[in-house]
């Protein structure tokens, strides 16, 4: 039996490498967005949402984020799997070192859309919409370092897309001014958390042409990611002014979340592979203080 077990890992365990469930920041990076977004949106309704509905938008867009994710890097590894090869820290992903086939990674990309298809179509007719319109974004993202210096913006573009989302998904469709502004926010945070993350590979990127932020600010980069935490943080204020917060949002968010920020820009070590992974990794927490910001206003509502 135990052999059977085995087997079976084998055979699955690629998949999970794949989709990265192995890795879960992927999964927090393109969840959290959504999940400000549909609280703070919640805060404008003209209608107030019952808490069931947030509970349930929290847990469909939760859903959603995995799948997606687990999607989008399938189709990056479709992709990426010659350059995966070269690169030190990518070869031994499951299609650059020949565990998965190319059909089979494409039979596993459908099965996650399919699923993917089931979570949007929960969501208003607008929401959906909306939702397809994110998928050239997700098919074109992985090309991106080809052709442009700027990939970590056009991944911003895309991990964010779920501020738009989560918020017509709770006011039935309209998008508003603060969820722009969120969008905003979120694509400067892409552009902080990404140039670190892409410092991990500089040098490789540079033997093989691959582009990058990290290359093209390389000679400033923690000066020009300082202008894109302040554009992070201006956001998320523009985006909650906008939305009618309570006062305590401001305070909260610049004292917990600001700091994170501008901690992970003057502290990292650019040279350090290890440093920058950590780092990047420490972003579920930025996304955590947002969010707990946000919610923070929300008790002060009712209490203050």
């Amino acid at each position: 039996n135990n052999n059977n077990n085995n087997n079976n890992n084998k055979e699955i365990n690629p998949y999970i490498a794949l989709a990265r469930l192995d890795k879960p920041i992927g999964i927090y990076l393109l969840a959290y967005p959504c999940l400000w977004s549909i609280l703070l949106s919640s805060s404008t309704a003209a209608i107030p949402p019952a808490t069931e509905e947030i509970a349930a938008m929290t847990a469909l867009f939760s859903a959603g984020a995995v799948l997606l994710r687990g999607a989008g890097c399938t189709v990056n590894d479709i992709w990426d799997r010659k350059v995966d090869a070269k690169v030190e820290r990518t070869k031994d992903r499951p299609i650059a070192s020949g565990k998965i086939t190319v059909p089979n990674a494409v039979a596993f990309l459908g099965a996650q859309l399919g699923l993917g298809s089931v979570v949007l179509y929960q969501l208003d007719f607008n929401t959906q919409i909306l939702g397809l319109m994110s998928l050239p974004l997700v098919v074109a993202y992985p090309l991106m370092k080809r052709v442009t210096n700027l990939p970590q913006l056009f991944l911003g573009f895309t991990l964010n897309w779920g501020a738009l989302m989560g918020w017509t998904a709770i006011t039935g469709g309209v998008l508003e001014a603060p969820a722009l502004a969120l969008y905003g926010s979120g694509v400067c945070w892409t552009m902080v958390y990404d140039t670190i993350y892409a410092h991990q590979d500089i040098d490789d990127d540079k033997k093989i042409g691959v582009k990058s932020s990290a290359r093209l600010f390389e000679k400033n980069t923690k000066g020009i990611l300082s202008t894109f935490g302040i554009g992070a943080i201006s956001g998320l204020l523009a985006s909650g002014y906008l939305a009618d917060a309570h006062w305590a949002f401001y305070p909260f968010l610049l004292s917990t979340a600001g700091t994170h920020l501008f901690w992970q820009i003057y502290t990292v070590d650019l040279k350090n592979r290890k440093d920058c992974g950590d780092k990047f990794r420490s972003n579920q927490t930025y996304g955590g203080l947002v969010l707990s910001s946000i919610l923070a206003a929300k008790v002060a509502e009712n209490v203050l």
